[in-house]
Formats: C-alpha cells, structure tokens, sequence
C-alpha cells in the first residue's frame, strides 16, 4: 500500500469515527449562510441567475451575436468558476472561524475546510439542475456526452480542497491574504474566458489558457454539453494532473503545519 493510499484511507477512518461532528458542521455552515434571509436556500439558485442575467445582458451584445446557445456557454462558465469562488473562499476562513473548537478539542483540522466544500457542492448541485433546465430551453439537445461533466466536477472538487488547505494555512498566518486572494479571484475570471470565446485567438495563446485549471474544468462542461463529445485522454489526464497537485500541496502544508495552527490562531 502506498503512502498516498494509506493516507487516503487514514483520513476516511478519521471522518467515520467523527461522523456525527462532521455532520454538524455541514449543518451549521448551510444554516450560516442563509441565516436572516427571507428566501434562505433559494438564493443558491437565484444568486447565480441573477448574475447569468447581467452578464448576458452586458456581454451578448460585444461575445455572444455570433455564437450559438451564448446563454448556456456563459451560464457553464458561470457556474463552474462560482463553484470555484465558493467553495475556496469559504475554505479560506475556516480554521479561522473554528479555532475556539479545535484548540480546545483534538480534532482533524480538514474536518472543518470539508465541510465548508460540503456546503458548497450542495449549493452547486442545485444550480446545476437549473443549468440543465436552461440548456432545454436553450434547445440544446441531450446528448450522452453531458454525462461525462461528472469528471470535471470531480477534478475541480479536487482542486477546491486543495487550494482551500493552501489558503485556509496561508490566512491563519497572514491576515492580508483575504484581500489579495480577492483581487487574484477577480482577475482570475476575466482569464477563465467565461463570456468571451479563445477560439479568437492563436493556438499559442489557447495553449497559455490550459495554464489555468479554473478555464480548463469550465471548457470541459462547455466541450461535453455543447459539442457532444468528450475531450481529449490528454486533456482528462491535464484535469486530474491539477487536482492532484493542489490536493497533494494543500496536504503536505496542514502536515507540516499542524502544530502551528494552534499558535496563529
């Protein structure tokens, strides 16, 4: 067995033996989030139609004139780089927003960052059955391809842990990392082509896009639900090459890392 595997399977014995905390703690951050609002859980989905309504109403007319089912291509990239936004984002505060439980209780820490990404696919699962809705409407037709963007839902689930583990280490001790990360997110999705189209461009260019595994997750959904195919073997392995790394660094960091957090916090 190796190491990696022993590791995998050390942490699931840790989530079974503390099932009932990890499940409170879902609980508690879906009800956080939702706390003293009027339409409460409805915003998961109305949040990311609102924004699908401004961004088609701002971008149709300079991206999408040309463009088939523009709707459904923006409405992919929306959804997969909001998912992305989430779920880092929440990882990022949640030792912060946990310390008084686990310096006073021995507990995994990841505990904590896992059930933040729990709450955010949650909410990403509700939006992709209305992503799905529109795509009908859209008269894009159902092709057995669109079962295939279970792969980068994964690999991006992947890559959400593990950049929240890095974020989540770094803002413990640097407060400022809150803000730049903002500005990072920001500047990050104007390069995740997300209403605009990098066929325009060179294939040097597009071959510089496959730097940002946000872009590639996002082209994969777009590739399986509008084109009716799958990529590549390579592109699937390029997915997964992503995810493992951030979820391999992140690890390594709450590792070595451990003890520290108690003295940050």
């Amino acid at each position: 067995m190796s190491a990696r595997t022993g590791s995998l399977l050390k942490v699931i014995h840790q989530l079974k033996e503390r099932r009932f905390l990890f499940e409170e703690l879902v609980k508690r951050d879906f009800k956080q989030k939702y706390k003293r609002t009027a339409l409460g859980m409805a915003w998961s989905i109305l949040n990311p139609l609102l924004t699908l309504l401004v961004m088609r109403m701002v971008f149709t007319r300079f991206f999408g004139r040309n463009m088939d089912h523009y709707t459904t291509y923006l409405f992919a990239g929306n959804l997969m780089f909001s998912y992305f936004k989430e779920s880092t984002n929440g990882g990022m505060q949640s030792l912060m927003s946990n310390a008084r439980i686990f310096t006073k209780i021995n507990v995994p820490k990841y505990m904590f960052l896992f059930s933040k990404n729990v709450s955010a696919v949650i909410n990403f699962g509700l939006t992709l059955i209305v992503f799905f809705v529109f795509t009908a409407l859209d008269h894009v037709p159902f092709r057995i391809s669109m079962l295939g963007i279970v792969f980068p839902i994964i690999t991006l689930t992947m890559l959400n842990v593990g950049i929240g583990m890095i974020l989540s280490a770094m803002f413990v001790f640097f407060r400022d990392t809150q803000y730049l990360y903002d500005v990072f997110t920001l500047l990050l999705m104007y390069m995740s082509a997300i209403f605009y189209n990098v066929d325009a461009y060179s294939a040097k260019v597009q071959r510089i896009f496959l730097l940002n595994p946000v872009y590639c997750n996002i082209k994969y959904v777009r590739v399986a639900v509008l084109e009716g195919h799958l990529p590549s073997p390579a592109f699937h392995g390029l997915l997964l090459l992503y995810g493992s790394i951030a979820l391999l660094t992140g690890g390594l960091i709450y590792k070595k890392c451990n003890q520290q957090f108690l003295y940050y916090v």
